[in-house]
């Protein structure tokens, strides 16, 4: 087979070519003198299929900023929120079973005092003392591990603060969830 059999047409970008435009149409770069480039677009390129480069919208002709699409929500900022939103709708459900009560929000229990055996808490339930109110701590890590989206975490979270309440005053679970509000969310 001839070195003029064997023209390869490519398409290559010039800006990341290993040799100059010069090199190429001399026949220095290619298999023979006929290699041709094709000149590609910078800006429409779509490099390894990750989509286009560069901003996503024009900047705001008022401000000259670019405008940024908002960003979704991180894990503890989304864990937080389940956290107010289940204890907003237990205090629409059964009021008295909040009062004198505080939550709080843990990434990993702590190790000498919140559990002895294999399984690991999914929050804590603290007595009040003379000296400080009755907690709920929630630990956000091992729930977050146990449910497979973010619907089934909000779920999961609202079961766990019922219990942990259930737990902390004596009343019921189904007193303090008396519509059995765990399976639905609002």
């Amino acid at each position: 087979m001839s070195a003029r059999k064997a023209c390869v047409e490519t398409s290559v970008p010039l800006r990341h070519a290993a040799y100059s435009a010069e090199e190429a149409t001399s026949g220095r770069w290619g298999n023979c003198g006929h290699t041709r480039l094709v000149h590609m677009s910078v800006r429409r390129r779509d490099r390894h299929s990750r989509g286009l480069r560069g901003p996503l919208a024009l900047p705001n002709p008022l401000t000259g900023r670019p405008a940024r699409p908002p960003r979704p929500a991180t894990k503890a900022d989304f864990f937080t929120e389940a956290v107010h939103g289940a204890v907003e709708r237990i205090a629409r459900q059964c009021p008295d079973a909040l009062v004198g009560v505080t939550f709080g929000v843990e990434d990993v229990p702590f190790l000498e005092t919140a559990w002895s055996g294999d399984r690991v808490p999914l929050a804590a339930a603290l007595e009040s003392d003379a000296d400080r109110m009755a907690q709920v701590v929630i630990y956000r890590r091992p729930l977050e591990h146990r449910a497979a989206t973010r619907r089934g975490l909000s779920i999961l979270v609202y079961r766990t603060i019922v219990e942990q309440l259930s737990a902390l005053t004596g009343r019921s679970v189904d007193e303090i969830d008396p519509e059995g509000l765990g399976d639905d969310t609002d």
